[in-house]
């Protein structure tokens, strides 16, 4: 076992040691040059080009090892976001109780995987419960709250019988997380001030329940409405009168979820970040984002969802200045209607007695 370990250990120091053998066999090249090289002691242009030549070749081979150690490194750090982005943003199941569903996200900071935004949709024994928030800010400052949210819905969900108690364990959740963070910027621990203070940060959030019969009760913490694609139209769902974001301040002791219109077969309901809608071109004019999901209407939620990347990108021209996160939700349960009973089973009234 402990042979096994050393031979890991001596495999990968010989990987992060490779890009550097280059310019290291140059540069004992060149000392042994000038030093022990009776052609280097003699004075001419010729035996100066030639020791030039030698040095150049040092030092090209020095910039080309670091060029190479530098894109192994970045292609481990993209490995490595890749592999958060699959745990924090994980790609919802494709069907969730008789639902279609599809996610994705678009991060505004460049070279990053994950951003500020969240999602998640699990099936729990009282219906589809979601979630899809976002956080003050983008990139990796947000990640913790990210971390803090997600963790205790992925529990919440299946453990809380009612929709509040899933949201008051995600504030909690949340309020642990941001007290962590001030103990550990607290100028007087770190020495310095906090480059992004926890006292400034919150969430919005937009917590759903599709019951089995089509129902949805929503609890809306500052969060964007969702939209419904039901035939030909496109509307805005509503969501009730807006709860705080999380973290900014004390949830209301009484949450009552609204009672949004249902969600029949056929229909699909497009839950998305402010990012979405606020994303603007050159000329500042607003991304369309229900026109856009018009001309989805009979697509399947994963094409929606890349249609509406493929707009976002050309409208903005691949510059956003927000994240976006979109979830995507069909209704594909089949409703069946009411049987007649067979004949043969016919309950039959019973005769009156005569007396």
């Amino acid at each position: 076992m402990f042979r096994d370990r050393s031979l890991v250990a001596e495999g990968s120091w010989a990987r992060r040691s490779a890009p550097w053998a280059l310019p290291v066999g140059w540069g004992v090249v060149a000392v042994a040059w000038r030093m022990w090289c009776p052609l280097a002691r003699e004075p001419g242009l010729a035996v100066r080009g030639a020791t030039g030549a030698v040095f150049f070749g040092v030092g090209m081979g020095l910039v080309y090892g670091a060029r190479r150690g530098l894109a192994r490194e970045l292609a481990r750090v993209r490995a490595v976001a890749d592999a958060t982005q699959q745990v924090l943003l994980r790609p919802p199941p494709a069907r969730l109780d008789g639902l279609t569903v599809a996610a994705g996200q678009l991060s505004a900071s460049r070279g990053a995987a994950v951003g500020g935004d969240l999602y998640e949709a699990v099936a729990t024994p009282y219906g589809v419960r979601i979630v899809i928030g976002d956080v003050r800010g983008h990139g990796l400052a947000a990640l913790g709250a990210v971390v803090a949210v997600l963790g205790s819905f992925r529990e919440a969900a299946h453990d809380e019988p009612e929709l509040a108690g899933v949201l008051r364990r995600l504030d909690r959740a949340l309020g642990r997380h941001l007290r962590e963070r001030a103990r550990e910027e607290h100028p007087a621990r770190a020495g310095r001030a906090p480059e992004h203070p926890a006292a400034e940060e919150f969430v919005t959030l937009l917590l759903l329940q599709i019951r089995p019969d089509g129902a949805i009760d929503v609890l809306d913490c500052g969060h964007p409405g969702p939209y419904r694609i039901r035939g030909r139209r496109v509307e805005p769902v509503p969501v009730g009168d807006p709860l705080p974001p999380l973290g900014a301040f004390p949830l209301p002791a009484d949450l009552v979820p609204y009672r949004a219109p249902g969600l029949r077969p056929g229909e699909t309901l497009v839950l998305h970040t402010d990012g979405a809608e606020e994303a603007r071109d050159g000329r500042g004019r607003f991304f369309p984002l229900a026109a856009v999901l018009a001309g989805a209407r009979r697509e399947p939620p994963a094409a929606v969802v890349r249609r509406v990347h493929t707009a976002l990108l050309r409208h903005t021209g691949g510059r956003l200045t927000d994240d976006v996160a979109l979830l995507v939700l069909r209704n594909d349960r089949v409703r069946v209607p009411a049987q007649p009973a067979e004949p043969g089973l016919r309950r039959t009234r019973p005769a009156p007695s005569p007396h």
